[in-house]
């Protein structure tokens, strides 16, 4: 039976090399705030809500703003469209039914759909106008990454390392990639990505693969990481983090294992550097930005892999994914905090408290600002001062 291991732990014990004795998670010290002087505080614009949030369990329901409207959900099945410049509610549905939703694969739109998955394997279809449910088919396995929607199909990464396409339109399917899962893994998937036909995802045996959109054809796979060691922790090999495409070229990490750098038409690996993160990664596109396992912001060289710098006094704070807005790279912690970081010298240039309560997805940029989620469902539109 596959055992799906909680992530935060698992990556503090992955870098740290603990596992099995009582006691050890508490030898994982979160490093204290850093003291920033900000050159800016991002002002509010408004504030909403959604249900309860996520709470403490894992999650990657990012907003999402799209059709010119932002739209968020809750893990217990609540989903709305939010107004942009007011932050008025559009519509809501409640998608909890004979069972409690369990939302956690999401959110994509696209197709004027709102597409978004479930821990049940129920993948759903909204209307981006209305909210009203174009259609609901079981899939085999958990939705915990965001689809990808692309040559009119809708593409599922499921726990069970299963890559199924449904038919945009009706959900009805089209094909679907299985793939053998270790024993142990972390909890959660990689998000697939496509470009020029192709799609490309992430694997829990550690390697990245490639496939034909309109055929479900497997192309090839490339190790990320290879396992090592004699316990299972040791050898997890996850590559959970969406690949990133810039150019030809497409980069993946993974844990345990490496920042890899494929050639997209071959397969190949152009450079190869270690780097150890389950973390989506972002790019401004001469510079890749990664959060590895312990926490450590790093910047690399797009072209050569080459370190540019790295931060580490965020130390196991549980960082989101990075993300950029305006000029900056930005990460929010678990204590909810935003940490604004010039992206040439890794150094802070801004922090703000957001809420205590904590923040389990990076922030979203919109036209004139960006709005971020708390684990307790509460959703602020903030807006970057001029200048900044």
């Amino acid at each position: 039976m596959k055992k799906m291991f909680n992530r935060s732990l698992a990556m503090s014990l992955v870098a740290l090399g603990l596992f099995g004795c009582a006691g050890e998670e508490d030898t994982i010290v979160m490093a204290p705030l850093p003291v920033v002087e900000s050159q800016f505080t991002p002002a509010t614009e408004w504030t909403a809500s959604i249900g309860d949030g996520v709470g403490h369990y894992f999650s990657k329901l990012s907003p999402v703003y799209a059709y010119g409207k932002v739209f968020v959900a809750s893990r217990d099945g609540e989903v709305k469209a939010l107004d942009p410049e007011t932050g008025k509610t559009l519509w809501e549905v409640d998608l909890e039914g004979d069972q409690p939703a369990r939302l956690s694969g999401g959110l994509t739109a696209s197709y004027d759909k709102l597409y978004i998955g479930d821990e049940n394997g129920q993948a759903f279809a909204l209307s981006v106008d209305d909210g009203s449910v174009v259609w609901k088919k079981d899939i085999d396995g958990e939705v915990l990454a965001k689809p990808l929607a692309d040559e009119s199909l809708v593409m599922f990464h499921t726990s069970k390392g299963t890559l199924v396409a449904l038919k945009e339109d009706s959900g009805e399917p089209f094909w679907e990639i299985n793939n053998d899962v270790p024993n142990l893994t972390l909890r959660g998937d990689s998000s697939p990505v496509s470009i020029s036909g192709g799609v490309f995802w992430g694997m829990a045996n550690g390697r990245l693969a490639a496939a034909l959109i309109q055929r479900g054809q497997l192309l090839w796979q490339q190790p990320i990481g290879t396992p090592k060691g004699s316990t299972e922790i040791d050898r997890l090999v996850d590559v959970d983090a969406s690949p990133l495409i810039i150019g030809s070229n497409l980069y993946a990490v993974g844990v345990n294992g490496q920042l890899v750098a494929i050639d997209l038409r071959s397969g190949a690996p152009m450079w190869k550097r270690t780097y150890s993160s389950a973390t989506d990664l972002a790019s401004d596109g001469s510079r890749i930005f990664v959060v590895t396992d312990k926490d450590h912001i790093a910047a690399v060289d797009v072209r050569s892999g080459t370190p540019l710098w790295t931060n580490d006094s965020l130390e196991y704070r549980q960082l989101t994914a990075p993300v950029l807005i305006n000029q900056y790279l930005v990460v929010a912690d678990g204590e909810g905090y935003l940490h604004w970081i010039d992206r040439a010298t890794g150094k802070f240039v801004a922090q703000q408290l957001i809420d205590e309560d904590g923040i389990a997805v990076p922030p979203v940029e919109t036209d004139d600002g960006f709005v971020i989620i708390t684990r307790e469902g509460d959703i602020k539109k903030m807006q970057i001062p001029e200048g900044s």
